[in-house]
């Protein structure tokens, strides 16, 4: 798959087209002064994250982040 070539100005000022465009499997080479600073694809499912703890399975609505943070 190649890469289109954007810029970062281009990227912010139309960044919901390119997240359209991203979920229908395009992918973008970022450059920031004519240098490549990122690039934005479309995560595939071994990229994922997995789930290690389910804190709403603790208490509905989940725990709250400093009661979380007091706590480790």
């Amino acid at each position: 798959m190649k890469n289109a070539i954007v810029g970062l100005r281009e990227l912010r000022e139309n960044i919901e087209s390119y997240i359209a465009q991203v979920k229908k499997g395009e992918s973008f080479i970022v450059v920031r002064r004519s240098k490549p600073v990122l690039r934005i694809s479309s995560p595939d499912e071994e990229e994922l994250w997995e789930r290690v703890v389910d804190f709403t399975k603790i208490r509905k609505g989940g725990i709250p982040l400093a009661q979380l943070l007091s706590r480790l």
